[in-house]
């Protein structure tokens, strides 16, 4: 994805110089450039990148005034000049100045007055996937916040987790927005952030920046399922800041026992690669749990809490498969 960017950049600060060849509107501006003020927000950040489309113009000299592409190798080629002009890594600034002492070096132009602006770029754009309400490519012009990503992706989904994972995987562009100063990028390239803690609090600690080529996921919530002698069977996400979830808030969230529940019985099939058969069955005694003769064990995500009931004579024989099998095809409640 691309996006579209126009903040000129004047030589040393100045406006183009009127000749008798350039028409000028009432405010001084050549038709068909868009000039702003030299301190316009931005101008000074922006950090040139590969693949990125450049708007050259230098004032009065049409042969060079066009779009280029910066090359692989970060360099621009402008037609009359012998080499071509180093680009990746500078500001729009920085160009303007290379290109016009260039063309001096040359002798192709006197007192130029060079203007650079961006027309696209791919590499000064933020991933935001995941639990967003709306996951997509957004342009940036420079770092921003974790949290504004967020707001600019229209908020979290209703199954999002408590977890953001910021990747970056260009090290040496985020430590061009740095300026030099890496601290605190990872080995790795991969920041966790618990949103939990970053909604409730707004500690700034945790609302870390975000710069141009970083990806933000939000992970979903697990799902914890519960089937059997519940008056509403399903899988329900760990959602609204719940990073655990207890026996009893499960059974909450099914409506409650059936009469018919087998409360003795009841047992948690907790599922992993880890375990013989790739599950393992943890009994639960409901009835010592409501009573308050017991603890309220937590879930995991994944986890199915299999409550046995004794009209199901079949199901209860089958016992801890017969819950998986169920628990595959069920309606998971909350997701939108």
């Amino acid at each position: 994805m691309s996006l579209s960017l126009c903040f000129p950049v004047y030589l040393r600060g100045q406006a183009p110089v009127p000749t008798s060849g350039s028409k000028r509107s009432a405010d001084g501006a050549v038709p068909g450039r868009q000039f702003h003020p030299p301190n316009a927000p931005g101008d000074a950040r922006y950090v040139i990148a590969t693949d990125d489309v450049l708007d050259v113009y230098v004032v009065d000299v049409p042969q060079l005034s066009r779009d280029y592409r910066v090359g692989p190798g970060g360099d621009i080629t402008l037609p009359l000049l012998a080499s071509p002009v180093k680009a990746q890594g500078l500001t729009l600034g920085q160009l303007s100045a290379a290109i016009s002492h260039r063309l001096r070096a040359a002798e192709l132009v006197s007192h130029p007055n060079v203007l650079v602006s961006v027309k696209s770029s791919q590499a000064h754009a933020i991933a935001v996937a995941g639990a967003v309400r709306a996951p997509q490519i957004y342009p940036v012009l420079g770092p921003t916040t974790l949290l504004d990503v967020l707001s600019q992706a229209g908020g979290l989904a209703p199954d999002a987790g408590s977890t953001a994972i910021i990747t970056r995987h260009d090290q040496a562009s985020a430590t061009a927005w740095l300026r030099g100063n890496a601290s605190g990028l990872p080995a790795d390239g991969t920041i966790r952030v618990n949103l939990q803690k970053l909604l409730a609090t707004g500690d700034p600690s945790l609302n870390l920046t975000i710069y141009p080529g970083d990806k933000v996921t939000v992970q979903r919530a697990g799902v914890v399922y519960v089937v059997g002698a519940v008056h509403r069977a399903g899988g329900f996400p760990m959602s609204n800041g719940r990073d655990e979830m207890t026996v009893l808030q499960a059974v909450a969230l099914g409506e409650g026992l059936k009469p018919t529940a087998l409360q003795k019985k009841a047992m948690i099939i907790r599922r992993g690669s880890q375990f013989p058969q790739g599950r393992k069955e943890i009994p639960v005694n409901l009835k010592r749990i409501l009573s308050g003769h017991a603890s309220d064990p937590g879930l995991e995500a994944n986890d199915i809490l299999f409550i046995p009931d004794s009209a199901s004579k079949r199901a209860l024989r089958r016992g801890a498969e017969a819950a998986v099998q169920i628990a595959t095809g069920i309606v998971i409640w909350g997701h939108y």
